[in-house]
């Protein structure tokens, strides 16, 4: 893509999200527009969105629904002070996205993003053992790899090593397992890596001393470690050791959240219900930022006292429950139910599986991870050593959007995840671009590695 000299400039003035500028400038990404399952560039390339955006755009982009709730509200209100009042429409949001949560999660709390509905889980819950009798729980656990949003509390509770990095010292009380990945060399079976991973998590309340943790936050499917994706049995797990100690199990579902899995939320499809599940990204399928905390309905009542007790949640935010937001959020749900868009996720996802698993041929996929549409492909040098192969991650990077194909690249995987309204057509086309660009970044690797070699043995026999 060729920039004019202001856009050039004006690149210098922002960042895009965790990259160089210095890189990206030399291959831009400038977008025009959007809809359906495309992006256009503002060259009018036309490219393929694999990824919704990033996990969010559920339905796909521009879609009318959507597009007309948002127009209705906007002729109503756009915004509600959140100091004195409530709008209308977001007690009917309440009322919506309670009714398709799993269990007794009814007590619902908007927001503008993931970050936010994270950040506010964990106050919620500090503040309710603080409130119940239990003062002393404040910790949280939480796995390596594991990424839950870039504010204070929800970057403490992250695992992502160099992302974390810069902010350091992080907030106290944040500690970390690993995932069932990490165990993958040292047990015979996955089922086993995953047994090891949950009882860690109760060693580690043990040795903390239960009557000093809060909560465990988790990814169901983490995305920033691959798309690992655990057993039922490690969530059943889980479960039972958080009920065990009075620990709080928070699923972080701002990715997997809104029929990607299979089902509504990926609670649902592993068949456990949390204490509190924290959602985004997919709840308005990219149309306005929203966000939201679903809690156990009982646990209101922690909150509820006289004006002089002070036991109100000590949180907010300008935003949320957002009028505009929660008519979209609304609208998004009842596109999914009304027309079974979760349960068809199941299907398309078992074929998209099918497709993603053909790449191995080429013997440098280890493994296809994921539930429905939610998909990650680990890359490997070789399937024999099983060693990782970062090199062909960055050069599939722009591979991929060379051929016109938006994914979630990173060195040593890649991930998908098609907006829910894609066909069996749709994703044969996906898969395609995504073939094409695995085969060229491959060779593109391969050959610089012979270039390499060449040139060591020019130098060799020169000297």
């Amino acid at each position: 893509m060729k920039l004019d000299l202001r856009r050039e400039n004006l690149l210098k003035h922002t960042f895009v999200d965790f990259q160089q500028m210095s890189d990206f400038v030399q291959h831009p990404l400038i977008l025009e527009r959007a809809q359906g399952l495309y992006y256009w560039d503002i060259e009018g390339r036309r490219y393929f969105d694999a990824i919704g955006g990033i996990f969010v755009a559920t339905l796909g982009h521009g879609h009318p629904r959507l597009l007309e709730a948002m127009r209705r509200q906007m002729e109503k209100m756009t915004f509600a002070p959140p100091l004195h009042g409530i709008a209308g429409v977001t007690l009917d949001f309440v009322e919506k996205l309670g009714s398709v949560a799993p269990g007794n999660l009814r007590y619902v709390k908007s927001f503008s993003g993931g970050s936010e509905a994270t950040e506010a889980a964990m106050k919620f819950v500090r503040q309710y053992f603080k409130q119940t009798g239990h003062p002393g729980k404040y910790k949280f656990i939480s796995r390596y790899q594991g990424y839950h949003g870039g504010t204070a509390g929800a970057m403490s509770a992250s695992g992502t090593g160099a992302r974390k990095t810069p902010f350091e010292p992080h907030m106290g009380g944040y500690l970390k397992v690993f995932p069932p990945t990490y165990y993958r060399g040292r047990f015979s079976s996955w089922e086993e890596c995953n047994r090891f991973a949950a009882q860690a998590v109760e060693d580690v309340i043990l040795h903390e001393d239960p009557e000093t943790v809060a909560g465990v936050i988790l990814e169901p499917v983490g995305n920033t470690g691959g798309i690992i994706t655990p057993t039922p049995e490690y969530f059943r797990m889980l479960r039972e050791i958080c009920t065990r100690h009075n620990v709080m199990l928070i699923f972080d579902e701002v990715i997997t959240g809104f029929g990607k899995t299979g089902a509504m939320f990926a609670a649902q499809t592993f068949g456990v219900t949390p204490d509190i599940i924290c959602c985004g990204k997919g709840l308005s399928s990219g149309v306005v930022p929203i966000g939201a905390m679903i809690a156990r309905e009982d646990m209101a009542d922690a909150f509820w006292g006289r004006p002089e007790d002070q036991v109100q949640f000590a949180h907010g935010h300008t935003f949320a429950g957002n009028p505009l937001a929660s008519a979209v959020g609304m609208a998004v749900i009842d596109e999914i139910t009304e027309n079974a868009l979760d349960r068809q996720a199941n299907g398309l996802g078992e074929y998209l599986a099918a497709r993603l698993e053909g790449l191995k041929k080429y013997g440098v996929v280890r493994e296809v991870r994921g539930k429905g549409i939610l998909r990650g492909v680990e890359l490997v040098r070789d399937t024999d050593s099983l060693e990782p192969f970062p090199e062909l991650g960055t050069a599939m990077r722009r591979t991929a959007l060379r051929n016109g194909l938006i994914l979630r690249v990173d060195p040593t995987w890649f991930a998908v995840a098609p907006a829910l309204i894609a066909t069996e057509a749709d994703l044969d086309e996906m898969c395609a671009l995504i073939e094409k660009s695995l085969v060229e970044a491959l060779e593109q690797v391969r050959g610089e590695a012979c270039l390499t070699i060449d040139t060591c043995r020019s130098t060799a026999v020169e000297a």
